[in-house]
This record gives structure tokens, C-alpha cells and sequence, in this order.
């Protein structure tokens, strides 16, 4: 249950300072009172059976063990665990086998979880790293870019004065025979011809490494830019484990919820088909609807037009998308004023993300 629901539960029991207590203690009270046989561990009971009443309506069909361990493995493989698992570990037809078996699947889920979120903590600090290294990289291509240009103007400077030299030379020597003027005047060109391809040799090194430190400079901007959603991407997810619903929100948590749908109809063209259950439990628990279409694997793109008419916001993840759905898709959205936006990939956190802005909903001009 979310923490709104295990607070007013103390609430109504009584119990001192409900209200105020933190999470750890709230957690603790809840536990101790799931071992209690008195009125306290009733009304817990009643209040996990009205939250998974569905559930349980579904899970009654079955009469024996091995029926219940099948629809557990249903539940479990579409990612639809926590009423399944309180509806399979209090069926009367589960043994103790079969507790210790839905336990041990679920306990795993949490490593998975950690691993998870562990790996993106490491990719970010890695994504971090690496544009430090960028940066360094840039600023010593600008320095290096600074003294090719420095020597570039000094070899300039120095053929123009070589130039007024030999105008000089040759108005001093015009009395001189013409053997030595004609010695002097070659040796100053074959100087000059070296000072100029020098000089071109540098203009040539210098347009290089403009270009290096231009195509470095775009780089660095889609590396921060990929990093910057990464973050939002990992913060959004973070703050909503915070805020204590683990990806449901009941009822008395939704008003304040900052991703409430409000009754908002979301259409979700693309994406892996493992994880759709995932993304409209999130948006159901959030007072949302989310239509599906797999972008013309399975369903027609002819349904796209009435799917888009339906919906407030269109979504799709650039990763997993095709292109001839995501034309459609924009298409439909300028026709009928809808808004549509791209998502960084198929994950639950970048559609997080992607949702966080429904409140304040842009125009299709905007769209990118």
C-alpha cells in the first residue's frame, strides 16, 4: 500500500503522532501490526483486500495449487505483481511451498530493481566524465588554435617587412653592377618563396584544426545535451520513488501527485510491447488513460488518424518508432491540434519525463 494509505490506517487506529511520523517508523508500525490478530490486523487485511479486489476476484477462479501458481506466472510476466502477489499468498488453495516460491521471485525483482537503478547512477557519473574530458580536450584545441594563429600573424608581419627590404635593396644598389644586384635580388626571393609557403603551410594547419575543434564543439553540445536528459530523466523517476508511490498512486495521494493526469488520454505509438503494461498501470494510477499502437507491426496505420483524435497527448519513443509512424503521427497532430512528443527512449523513466510537463501543455508549434 503507499504511504498515504498505511498513515490514514494509524490514523484511524489511534496510534500517537500518525500524522508526523516518519516513513522507517511508519513502516515498522505497518509490519508490527500485520502479526497482531486483534482489530488492527482486520482492518489492514480489509484494506489490502479492497485494494486488490480485482485481483482477487480473478485469482477466486482458481481451486487448486497449480492453478494459482499459473496465474501468479500470467500476473508476473506482464509486469502486474503487487495485487497478484497479495492475492496469491492469501488464496487458501496456496501451500507453504508455494508462498516460499512467489516470495523468493519477488525478493529477486528488488536486486533487479537496485542493479538498475545502480547502472544508471554509473552511466551518468561515466556520461559526466567523459565531458570533463571533452572539455579539457576543447581548451587545449582553442590554445593550440590561439598559436598557430599568433605564428600565422608573425610570419605575415615578417614577409612585409622582407618585402620593404628588398624594395629598399634594390633602390640602394641601382649604381652597383648588375652581377651583384641580381645576386642580391635572388637570394632575397628564394627567402621570400620560403617564408610564404611557410606561411601557407600554417594557414592550411590552422583551417584543420578549426574544423577539429568545430566538429569537437558540436559534439560537446549533443553529449551535454544527452546528459541533461538523462538527468531529468533519472530525477523524475527519483522523485517520484521518494514521494513514496513505487509507480501507484491510490486515491488519497492523487490530488497531490505532480504527474496527475487529471483524466488526460495519452496515446503511445511505438515502444517493446513488455513494457506497455507497465506505462498504462502508470497512467491509470494517475487518473490517466493510455491507448497503444505498436506503429504498424501488428496494427494498422489506418488507425492511427481516430487513436490521434482521442487523445490530448501523443507520445513515442524515438528509439523504438518507425519513420512512416512517426510522419503520420505529425501529420494527424497538425490536422487536428493535437500535441505530440518525442521520447529519448522506451524506458519507464523517459516516459516519466516526458509526462511531467501535461500541466502546462504546449501548442503544435512548438513541437520539435
Amino acid at each position: 500500500m503507499t504511504t498515504a494509505e498505511g498513515r490514514g490506517l494509524l490514523v484511524k487506529l489511534g496510534v500517537p503522532n500518525a500524522r508526523t511520523l516518519s516513513e522507517h517508523h511508519l513502516h515498522g508500525q505497518i509490519v508490527q501490526l500485520a502479526g497482531r490478530r486483534d482489530g488492527g490486523g482486520k482492518l489492514l487485511q480489509k484494506a489490502l483486500d479492497r485494494r486488490h479486489e480485482l485481483e482477487i476476484r480473478q485469482f477466486d477462479k482458481a481451486r487448486t495449487t497449480d492453478a494459482v501458481r499459473a496465474l501468479w506466472k500470467e500476473y508476473l510476466a506482464r509486469g502486474e505483481i503487487p495485487g497478484a502477489y497479495w492475492a496469491a499468498i492469501t488464496h487458501p488453495a496456496t501451500d507453504w511451498a508455494l508462498v516460499q516460491e512467489i516470495f523468493g521471485e519477488v525478493h529477486m525483482l528488488s536486486h533487479l530493481v537496485g542493479q538498475s537503478n545502480r547502472a544508471d547512477i554509473r552511466r551518468l557519473r561515466q556520461l559526466e566524465a567523459d565531458l570533463a574530458a571533452r572539455d579539457e580536450i576543447a581548451a587545449a584545441q582553442e590554445l593550440r588554435i590561439r598559436e598557430v594563429m599568433e605564428q600565422r600573424d608573425a610570419l605575415q608581419a615578417q614577409n612585409r617587412a622582407i618585402e620593404a627590404a628588398r624594395a629598399l635593396t634594390a633602390a640602394a644598389l641601382g649604381a652597383v653592377e648588375p652581377d651583384t644586384d641580381r645576386d642580391n635580388r635572388k637570394s632575397l626571393e628564394t627567402r621570400l618563396a620560403r617564408e610564404q609557403a611557410h606561411a601557407e603551410a600554417l594557414d592550411e594547419k590552422l583551417a584543420i584544426l578549426l574544423q577539429a575543434s568545430t566538429r569537437m564543439s558540436r559534439e560537446l553540445e549533443a553529449e551535454t545535451a544527452r546528459r541533461q536528459i538523462a538527468e531529468a530523466e533519472l530525477a523524475a523517476v527519483e522523485a517520484m520513488l521518494a514521494d513514496g508511490r513505487d509507480g501507484e498512486v491510490g486515491d488519497a495521494s492523487l490530488a497531490a501527485d505532480p504527474v496527475s493526469l487529471e483524466g488526460r488520454t495519452l496515446l503511445y505509438v511505438g515502444g517493446r510491447p513488455r513494457q506497455i503494461t507497465n506505462l498504462r498501470r502508470f497512467a491509470r494510477d494517475r487518473g490517466g488513460r493510455l491507448l497503444n499502437h505498436d506503429g504498424g507491426i501488428e496494427d494498422s496505420l489506418s488507425l492511427l488518424p481516430g487513436l490521434v483524435g482521442q487523445s490530448d497527448l501523443v507520445l513515442f519513443p524515438v528509439e523504438c518508432v518507425s519513420h512512416e509512424a512517426v510522419n503520420m503521427v505529425k501529420r494527424c497532430c497538425e490536422t487536428t491540434g493535437r500535441t505530440f512528443r518525442p521520447v529519448r527512449t522506451a524506458s519507464l523513466a523517459s516516459f516519466v519525463h516526458a509526462v511531467l510537463p501535461m500541466k502546462s501543455s504546449v501548442s503544435v508549434g512548438q513541437n520539435v
